[in-house]
């Protein structure tokens, strides 16, 4: 979610950032970078460690409620071609999933402000017990569309969701925003996914598929 279908990166940022100094301590861009795509409780932790004086659980409720009023007051950046992409797919009848480190009500939240019904399933990080880069939040989604792993397409823009897409065996696109994706191992890097459709998806898909190309 964060990063590929909306720009929230620099909300999730701020909201650290502003918490860390609370605390009288320090929070830098490259601190801020290596959260990008991960599990929030381990971010929790990392925040914890910079001097935040507060409950894991409490630093999750914190940042999600900060950002949350970010959305509200500032709205939902959505990522080029995100949305347009989620419509095409919808009208060719290809189910779709949400899998996000986010908690549940923050990512239903942005699924609500779509403005269709653009996921027949939404995967958030406090409904698995193992986060991003571990596979299981893509096989649970993947278990819940009721379809084999091997034929799902992950979109991803962070190293730790293209880790675990690939993990999972699914076939992996990355779409670097913030953080760099090269030399990872996805199947295909495409810059942005303004212009695309569910037919580029169902092409690379198959391409990479009948290559017999794992990650």
């Amino acid at each position: 979610m964060d990063g590929t279908l909306v720009d929230t990166e620099p909300y999730w940022m701020a909201s650290e950032t502003a918490l860390v100094e609370s605390f009288g301590g320090t929070w830098s861009h490259e601190q801020a970078l290596q959260l990008v795509g991960s599990g929030l409780n381990e971010s929790a932790e990392i925040l914890r460690a910079a001097g935040v004086d507060m409950a894991g659980d409490a630093i999750v409720d914190h940042l999600t409620d900060a950002v949350r009023r970010l959305l509200e007051t500032r709205g939902v950046p959505f990522r080029p071609g995100a949305r347009e992409l989620l419509r095409d797919l919808q009208d060719a009848g290809i189910p779709s999933a949400l899998v996000t480190m986010s908690l549940g009500r923050m990512a239903r939240s942005v699924v609500d402000l779509i403005g269709f019904p653009a996921f027949d399933v939404v995967v958030p990080g406090d409904e698995v017990d193992r986060p991003k880069p571990h596979p299981e939040p893509y096989l649970k989604a993947a278990r819940l569309l009721d379809i084999d792993i091997a034929e799902a397409l992950v979109i991803e823009d962070s190293p730790t969701g293209l880790r675990a897409g690939l993990a999972s065996g699914a076939v992996t696109l990355g779409v670097p925003h913030i953080v760099p994706l090269d030399g990872l191992g996805a199947h295909a890097l495409w810059p942005t996914l303004e212009g695309r459709t569910a037919s580029d998806l169902i092409d690379l898909h198959s391409t990479v598929t009948s290559a017999g190309v794992r990650g």
